[in-house]
Order: C-alpha cells, then structure tokens, then sequence
C-alpha cells in the first residue's frame, strides 16, 4: 500500500501577508504570455527573519505542487486560475480563500484566450507598494540569485469557452454571493 502525504494548505496568515503583480511578456519562444509574481511582504509580519519568510514561500510551492528554479523545466500546476467577473483569482490547494490578482483587461483577457499564466514565486519579501522600477530590479536580483520559482497555472478548461459566462461558469450561480449570476448571459440561464 502506498500513500501520498498532501502539505497542510497555507493559513490565513500566510495569505494576508503576499504581494502579488501581473503583466503581459514573451516567453522563451517569443509568443506573449502572462506572468503572476507573488512574494511575501514584510508589513504583515512579525518580525520574521529571512529563513522563515523562505520557508514560508516554499511551503506555498509545495501545496501548489513544487515549483521549481528558472534553470528547470517548469512544471504544469494545472487549473489554479478562476475568473469571477473581472476578477481572477489564484487557488492554493489546501488554503480557505483565494487570493485575488492585481489585473488589467489586456492581462486578463490574454489569460482567457491563452488559458495559462506563468507563476514566480519570490523567496525574498517585497512590499506590494513597490514601484515598476524596484519590482523590475527585485526580478533581475531574483533570477540572477536563483531566488524565483516557477510555475505554469492554467484556467479550468471550460473557462476558456467563449460561450459559457466567465463569471459563473455556466451554472447560473455567482460563486461568491450563491446567488443568481448577474454577469450571466442568457445562454447560461437556460442550459442546465
């Protein structure tokens, strides 16, 4: 008999204190793709030290299914993506919320039509008040230190349908509030 040990999801705690970016990029092969940073943010905390806010992102690779470093093949999460609205929420395996994503239109729309978004995972804290300038050299800093991990998320396939709402899926229900969708189209009011 064989068992497979899932890591405990990351608390609330761990949830209120991550920062997270999106942006529209190239990947390796030219085509554009989305990006997702998420790091911890030192504001939350108290007084952590530098090897538990590591150990802390790590846990978090680990309930999301072991990312891995900028010089590996980036593991496929799979569909850890959700839309709501204009809303695009990331779920961590384990976790009781979703953590909401700072997103645009164009980011989000490139995520529907592409149905993924590349992950990095900061193992080094960076407050979710900082500026283009200091998230570009915390990116560079990161990568050259091998201080990134790497995932590939993906929208569950049915949200990528054109002809199902994005908000609810196509069952009627806002799947926040329980009630009746009100982004629904008609065609998701009438099928089953």
């Amino acid at each position: 008999m064989s068992v497979t040990l899932t890591p405990p999801g990351p608390g609330l705690r761990l949830l209120v204190s991550l920062a997270a970016w999106t942006w529209q990029g190239s990947g390796p092969d030219g085509r554009e793709i989305a990006h997702i940073l998420i790091t911890h943010t030192t504001a939350l905390t108290d007084g952590s030290t530098a090897v538990t806010t590591e150990d802390r992102m790590r846990r978090l690779s680990a309930c999301l299914g072991s990312l891995t470093g900028a010089r590996e093949v980036i593991p496929e999460l799979g569909p850890c993506l959700r839309l709501v609205g204009e809303h695009v929420l990331l779920h961590i395996p384990g976790a009781s919320r979703r953590l909401r994503l700072p997103t645009r239109r164009p980011w989000t729309e490139l995520v529907t039509r592409t149905g993924e978004a590349i992950l990095l995972l900061g193992l080094d804290p960076l407050p979710q008040s900082a500026d283009a300038a200091r998230l570009d050299a915390y990116l560079d800093a990161a990568l050259a230190a091998d201080r990134l991990l790497f995932g590939r998320v993906q929208l569950p396939p049915s949200a990528m349908r054109a002809d199902v709402c994005s908000t609810c899926g196509g069952s009627g229900t806002d799947p926040i509030s329980g009630r009746a969708c009100p982004d629904c189209s008609l065609h998701c009011r009438l099928e089953p």
